[in-house]
């Protein structure tokens, strides 16, 4: 049996997720970065990318939601295409390509003198049927600070007067996401840069806050140091992390715990 700590409303397990996922109970959402390609070493530990995407559509709920961070390793001049490969793979097991989202950074890490700055990954938003819950992070429109008309043009190509009402208008934001990376922007947990990928502390909430209702059940199946957990403690959601790296799996059991003693910022 895997070790697992429950801090909570949170359960966590120490090892390998394929070994885990088939005995959970059906999940809300799934919010996770796998450790795809080898662009970080993690262990020793092999992805199976195929059967760990099978075994999480199966334990997804009708309606719940899937958000897939991956990005691409260059090998021999050339990008992998795995992030569309995984995609694939989630729609050949029954799930939906609801949004293709990109996640983009405010720095290039790895920078490359043949090809431009790298410094997207995707964000595949999958579904199990139609999405159950959505709940769309808005920001204001350009006509916010003034009663300005705009037009909309119709079906039959007339414009139609539009009125923005001062502090009422707003809109979904766009699927492009600008997030600050790097030490003590990712995450103010200093304990969390001990991970080599950090998944930031605000993608995870805003994820969480899109797709996942109070109190439904999100799933991590590669918790890392568990910033996930954080964000589903502070939100008010139930969480299951998995973590086959044990001393990231107690980065993520410190931080929740932490999350827990400090207050649920948003709940």
């Amino acid at each position: 049996m895997p070790e697992s700590e429950i801090i909570g409303d949170s359960v966590l397990y120490c090892g390998d997720c394929l070994d885990i996922l088939p005995s959970l109970g059906n999940v809300d959402c799934v919010v996770t970065s796998p450790p795809y390609d080898n662009l970080r070493e993690y262990g020793g530990y092999k992805f199976d990318y195929k059967s760990t995407i099978r075994s999480i559509a199966q334990i997804m709920d009708e309606g719940a939601v899937c958000v897939w961070v991956v990005g691409d390793q260059v090998v021999n001049g050339s990008e992998t295409g795995t992030s569309f490969r995984h995609a694939l793979e989630f729609i050949d097991a029954g799930l939906r390509l609801h949004d293709t989202m990109i996640y983009r950074k405010d720095s290039s890490p790895f920078p490359d003198a043949t090809r431009y700055g790298q410094v997207f990954e995707y964000m595949f938003v999958l579904s199990k049927g139609k999405p159950k819950y959505i709940d769309l992070l808005r920001i204001r429109t350009k006509y916010y600070s003034n009663n300005q008309q705009s037009s909309q043009r119709g079906a039959d190509g007339e414009l139609k007067k539009m009125k923005y009402e001062k502090g009422k208008e707003t809109k979904p934001m766009d699927n492009v996401w600008d997030i600050s990376t790097g030490y003590n922007k990712s995450t103010k947990d200093l304990i969390a840069h001990q991970h080599p990928a950090i998944f930031p502390d605000k993608l995870a909430q805003m994820h969480v806050t899109s797709w996942c209702m109070a109190d439904d059940i999100c799933l991590d199946p590669f918790m890392g140091s568990g910033t996930t957990g954080v964000a589903c403690v502070n939100l008010v959601r139930k969480f299951i992390g998995i973590e086959i790296e044990r001393k990231y799996f107690d980065i993520a059991c410190e931080r929740i715990t932490a999350a827990y003693a400090q207050g649920r910022l948003f709940g």
